[in-house]
């Protein structure tokens, strides 16, 4: 009896002493714990970086795009300064060409200028020479041998003349011969005196003492005239 106490106690405490039995999927779950928590901290580490190199890489594109647009405006604005440089360049040239074709052509009408004074005035003497004669010789009432070789004489002077005054006129030479009473143009005149004329409208020529000439539109040389001057 008493062994039977004592084996019962045994086994008692036997059975209070023994280890817990062993938990698989308690033990399963916290090795799976303890493997993901370095996951979850490298997945935490890798998304840190990934929003960081975003924003550097977003920092870095609004760089990048503000230098291109810098970049662009300054092209832009050199595409406008070498586009006006080239325009006044070409309005150079042209002017260039405008005003040389005018120095050129002027050259060519003008060339003659110096021979055309010398010329003009031979021209002068034949015309005073022509206006020496009176009108009286060339219209008598007796024509004798001497009378019609001076009217036949006159008729070729006064031919020759004609034919000189076409020819200079082909070349841009034209004679200046006011009229009397046409108004003064100081353009085509010079007024070598005044004088007071009766029923005379002043400012006007009363007469011609040299004839002028016009080269090509231009004075080669004024008439030298007298005006009227009643004031």
């Amino acid at each position: 009896m008493i062994q039977q106490i004592l084996l019962t106690q045994v086994r008692s405490a036997a059975v209070r002493t023994a280890p817990k039995p062993f938990l698989a999927g308690s033990l399963i779950r916290s090795s799976q714990y303890v493997a993901q928590s370095p996951r979850l901290a490298l997945s935490a580490r890798c998304y840190a970086t990934n929003g960081e190199a975003n924003k550097a890489a977003e920092e870095g594109a609004a760089a990048t795009e503000d230098t291109a647009a810098k970049d662009l405006e300054a092209k832009n604005k050199e595409i406008v300064d070498l586009k006006d440089k080239y325009l006044r360049s070409v309005a150079d040239y042209r002017n260039l060409q405008e005003r040389t074709k005018r120095e050129i052509q002027s050259a060519k009408d003008f060339a003659i200028q110096k021979f055309a004074k010398d010329l003009v005035e031979s021209v002068d003497n034949l015309d005073r020479a022509l206006a020496m004669v009176p009108e009286e010789k060339l219209t008598p009432v007796e024509k004798n041998e001497h009378v019609q070789d001076l009217i036949s004489l006159y008729d070729g002077l006064k031919m020759t003349e004609g034919i000189m005054m076409q020819t200079l006129l082909k070349h841009g030479l034209e004679r200046i011969n006011p009229a009397v009473e046409e108004k003064f143009d100081p353009n085509f005149m010079e007024a070598m005196f005044m004088s007071p004329m009766a029923g005379k409208e002043d400012n006007t020529v009363m007469l011609t003492q040299r004839k002028g000439w016009k080269l090509n539109g231009r004075t080669m040389r004024a008439a030298q005239v007298g005006v009227v001057r009643n004031n």
